[in-house]
C-alpha cells in the first residue's frame, strides 16, 4: 500500500482544549485572586519577591505610588478579567477550530503489542534507512506534522527510506516494561525488521527521549546501525542547574503514590509537569490565538500543533521511575550508571559516525544538557540550530534550519 493510497486519519472530536483542561481554568481564576490578594501587602512593603523580581517590583512600585489605591483596584480587576476573558476566547476558538489532519497514513509493516513500525519510503526506494525513534510521552506524527511540515516525507522525498517507530499507548502487554523492555526488546526487533527489509545496516535517528532510546540501541547494536542522528536529546538533566531535578526529588511519594495508584504515569499529569517549565505559557499563546483569524495559515498551524500536544500518551510505571528519578533525579546518564541489558550506555563507546542537531531556543531540553551528549559521541559532532524544541520538527524555519543539514549528513552517511 502507497503512501497516496493509505487510510486517511480518521478526525479527533470533539477538542477539549488545553490539558488538563481544569487545571488551566483554576490556575487563571488563581491569578486573578491572588493579583488582588498580594495587594495590600505589596503596598505597605511586607511583601517579600524573588530577588530576581525585586528590582522589578521596586520599580512598578514607584510608578503607581501616585495612582489612587480605587483607581488602581479597579485597574487591576479590569486588566485580570481581560486577560482570563481572552484566555476562555482563545480556548472557545480552538475547540471550534473546523480543521482535522488528514494526512495519507503509511503502511504498516511490522507490529507487536502496541506498537508499530511504519514504513515512509516511497515504491521502489533503495535510498539509506533510517530508524526513526520519538519519544514515549507523545504521539510518533509530530515528525509527520502537516504535509508542508514533515521530516519523514521530506527525507523520502530526498531518496532516503524512513521508518517510524509509532509507540501508541502502552497496552496490556507492555503494563510491566522499562526501558530495556522497549530498548533491548521492542526496538532490537524492529532493528532486525529493518535489517531484513533493506539489507543495509539502517541510521538510527532519535528525537527528544527517542534520542536516549536510539543512544541505547546504538550502543547495544553497534554493528547492526551505520549511524545515529540525535535531535534536541537530553544528557545532563542537572544542566544549567538541578531546579527541574529537586522538583521531582521534592515530589517524589506523591508520584509514587500516583504510580502505584494507576500502575502508569497519567498523560494529564505529564503535561501538567511540562506547564512549570513555561507556567504562563499556556495563557499567552491561547490569548494570542484568539485574536487570529480562524482561515489565516498562522491559526490552523497553532491548531495543527496543538492537537498533536493535547494528544499525549502515558508511561508505564517502570518507566515513569527510571526517567523522573534516574535520569532527572539521580542523572544517571551523564554519571555512566544508566545501563540496559548489563551494558552501561555511553556515547564515548560508540564508534560509528554521530551528529547532535541542538536548538538554541529550546526550554524544554536546554541546550546545555544537549550539549553534554554532544561533547561525549565517540565519533560525532553537535551542531546548534536556531530554532525551540519543537519547532526543530515542526516549525516554520525546520526546513531551513534543520531538514537540509540533517538530509546533507545522511546522504553523506550512504556513501561511507
Amino acid at each position: 500500500m502507497s503512501l497516496e493510497t493509505a487510510k486517511t486519519n480518521q478526525p479527533r472530536t470533539p477538542r477539549q482544549g488545553p490539558r488538563p483542561l481544569p487545571f488551566h481554568l483554576l490556575s487563571q481564576a488563581s491569578m486573578l485572586f491572588s493579583s488582588l490578594a498580594v495587594l495590600p501587602s505589596w503596598r505597605n512593603g511586607s511583601f517579600v519577591w524573588k530577588p530576581q523580581l525585586r528590582e522589578a517590583a521596586e520599580r512598578l512600585k514607584h510608578d503607581i505610588d501616585g495612582i489612587g489605591e480605587k483607581d488602581f483596584d479597579r485597574a487591576l480587576r479590569a486588566e485580570s478579567t481581560r486577560r482570563v476573558e481572552a484566555f476562555l476566547t482563545g480556548i472557545e476558538a480552538y475547540r471550534q477550530h473546523p480543521y482535522q489532519r488528514d494526512l495519507p497514513v503509511p503502511p504498516t509493516i511490522w507490529q507487536e503489542g502496541t506498537t508499530r513500525l511504519l514504513d515512509y519510503g516511497l515504491p521502489g526506494s533503495t535510498g539509506l534507512p533510517v530508524l526513526v525513534v520519538p519519544s514515549l510521552v507523545n504521539r510518533a506524527y509530530i515528525l509527520d506534522l502537516s504535509r508542508k511540515r514533515s521530516l519523514l516525507r521530506t527525507m523520502a522525498a530526498r531518496g532516503l527510506r524512513p521508518y517510524l517507530v509509532d509507540w501508541d499507548a502502552p497496552g496490556s502487554t507492555e503494563q510491566t516494561f522499562t526501558l530495556e523492555s522497549y530498548v533491548a526488546g521492542r526496538l532490537g526487533r524492529v532493528l532486525d525488521e529493518v535489517l531484513a527489509r533493506s539489507g543495509r545496516r539502517p541510521a538510527v535517528l532519535g528525537y527528544c527521549m527517542g534520542g536516549l532510546l536510539g543512544l541505547g540501541l546504538a550502543v547495544l547494536r553497534q554493528d547492526d546501525v551505520s549511524g545515529l542522528v540525535a535531535l534536541a536529546t537530553p544528557w545532563d538533566f542537572h544542566q544549567p542547574n538541578a531546579e527541574q531535578g529537586q522538583m521531582v526529588a521534592s515530589l517524589r511519594p506523591v508520584l509514587e503514590d500516583v504510580l502505584t495508584l494507576f500502575g502508569q504515569f497519567p498523560v494529564d499529569l505529564l503535561q501538567t509537569l511540562f506547564t512549570t517549565i513555561d507556567p504562563g505559557g499556556i495563557e499567552r499563546k491561547f490569548r494570542t490565538f484568539g485574536r487570529m483569524k480562524t482561515q489565516s495559515a498562522k491559526a490552523r498551524d497553532f491548531v495543527t500543533l496543538e492537537d498533536w500536544l493535547n494528544d499525549g500518551v502515558a508511561l508505564t510505571a517502570g518507566v515513569a521511575r527510571e526517567c523522573l528519578f534516574g535520569w532527572y533525579v539521580d542523572n544517571l546518564p551523564v554519571r555512566g550508571a544508566w545501563h540496559l541489558a548489563n551494558t552501561p550506555i555511553l556515547p564515548q563507546n560508540f564508534y560509528k559516525p554521530a551528529l547532535a542537531l541542538i536548538p538554541s531556543k529550546d526550554r524544554i531540553v536546554p541546550p546545555p544538557s544537549a550539549l553534554a551528549l554532544a561533547e561525549r559521541l565517540g565519533n560525532g559532532k553537535g551542531l546548534v540550530v536556531e530554532t525551540g524544541h519543537i519547532g526543530m520538527v515542526s516549525g516554520a524555519r525546520a526546513t531551513s534550519e534543520v531538514y537540509g543539514v540533517l538530509i546533507k549528513w545522511l546522504k553523506k552517511l550512504e556513501k561511507m
